[in-house]
């Protein structure tokens, strides 16, 4: 809502806004409340509930009401508090708490009352993490809506899978193979599509991704088809393996002499993967300094001023769908090594809905506002398992409260990558 909204904004439009999301709400409980089923003495028998309807659709005229009078009172005050309070950040002074908050990390698994199972969701939310960090690059740098980044992430899942289980390759032989296979087919996605921009490049994507996924499921020779591809080996410490049956010379609690425990093998693919996603935020953050990485955020903002100046967007966008593809690769290498097992239902087009609203929740472009919306796009539905089928619908009332309250993600305001220096008034 810009200035001149808000200077024409009076009590009809709110009302004619208010009345018309009723009217809508009415037509879509009308066949959810307003009736009701039960068994007559002829049958089945129904009746109206128009208490209910009444109530519900005051509700959501109530709330509209509301929200709109929140935007038109508190924008201003809200927006330029945030922008102040961003603009006098100092990097240099907030290098202490992120130096304690990876500290924490590191010793997360060795805290009280952490047990097996918050060390492994923290395994699964840095997986997302670090699979939104490499769709960073492509959406909220390049500018480029991708839906089909689960392909890569695939990709790379299926490299090492083939690669350890028929060539008895190890993890971290695998790893790199990986990453540098799904770049392959990032630059291979990214090349017919360099004349597409947003609905008709998330269309091409997404059918891409699809593609990705239907051969996996029918080439059975190849893939395993339905029945995915088990007995994948997990990451080894320097050879140590974390199994009972390996040979001593070869076992974790055999070569430190302490007593055989499953808890080191999760403790263990924790530090891969918070390794990887460090490794992988400290490129993102470079790289975004680099020319190439201005010339992605140019890219962005606009590509016809981007051709005037020079630079290239072929090589540009190709550039950033391969190293977004790259890292969905390690981090699918990562998740086969981890579950022990894929099949093609592990890379649905719902994983590349989660990984983009993990972006776009986050804030396009941000990569500490990665790391949050991750948390609360994984942790939220745990937190509700409780409520059993109800919990989806509670996560997503919260999605949606998240983006009327920050429509352009949880951290839409960060420091540009260049700043020009202050023009001189005189």
């Amino acid at each position: 809502m810009n200035n001149t909204q808000r200077k024409r904004f009076n009590i009809s439009s709110l009302l004619k806004e208010c009345f018309l999301i009723s009217a809508v709400a009415f037509v879509l409980a009308l066949p959810l409340i307003g009736f009701r089923t039960f068994n007559g003495n002829e049958g089945l028998d129904w009746n109206f509930r128009w208490g209910y309807l009444l109530i519900a659709v005051t509700a959501v005229f109530i709330g509209r009401a509301i929200l709109i009078l929140w935007r038109q009172i508190h924008f201003d005050v809200v927006e330029k508090y945030w922008l102040k309070k961003i603009k006098s950040l100092n990097p240099k002074k907030h290098t202490p708490f992120f130096a304690i908050s990876i500290g924490l990390l590191f010793i997360l698994p060795f805290m009280p009352e952490v047990d097996r199972r918050i060390v492994d969701l923290a395994t699964l939310v840095l997986i997302y993490v670090m699979l939104g960090w490499g769709l960073n690059i492509v959406v909220g740098l390049a500018g480029l809506l991708d839906l089909g980044y689960v392909a890569f992430y695939a990709v790379g899942a299926y490299t090492f899978a083939l690669l350890g289980t028929v060539h008895d390759w190890s993890f971290w032989g695998s790893l790199p193979v990986a990453g540098a296979v799904a770049a392959m087919f990032g630059v291979l996605l990214g090349y017919p599509v360099l004349r597409l921009r947003g609905d008709y490049l998330a269309i091409v994507t997404l059918g891409f991704g699809e593609i990705i996924r239907v051969v996996l499921t029918n080439w059975v020779e190849f893939s395993g088809g339905p029945n995915g591809i088990a007995g994948i080996p997990r990451p080894t410490l320097f050879g140590l393996e974390f199994t009972r049956r390996a040979p001593e010379e070869q076992s974790f609690h055999h070569y430190f002499g302490i007593d055989f425990s499953g808890d080191h093998r999760i403790i263990f693919l924790y530090y891969v993967i918070l390794v990887l996603a460090l490794l992988t935020n400290f490129f993102v953050l470079r790289i975004r300094k680099l020319p190439i990485g201005r010339a992605w955020e140019a890219l962005r903002e606009d590509e016809i001023a981007c051709r005037s100046l020079g630079i290239n967007p072929v090589n540009t966008k190709l550039s950033a769908f391969a190293l977004g593809a790259m890292f969905g690769g390690f981090a699918g290498a990562f998740f086969a090594s981890r579950n022990g097992f894929i099949s093609p239902e592990s890379f649905t087009f719902i994983e590349s809905a989660i990984i983009l609203a993990i972006v776009v929740l986050g804030g396009m472009g941000s990569q500490i506002g990665v790391v949050f919306a991750a948390s609360a796009i994984v942790l939220l539905p745990e937190l509700l398992r409780e409520f059993s089928e109800y919990r989806m619908l509670f996560f997503g009332m919260a999605m949606v409260l998240v983006m009327l309250w920050r429509p352009q993600g949880l951290m839409s305001h960060r420091r540009p990558t260049v700043v020009l220096p202050a023009m001189d008034s005189k």
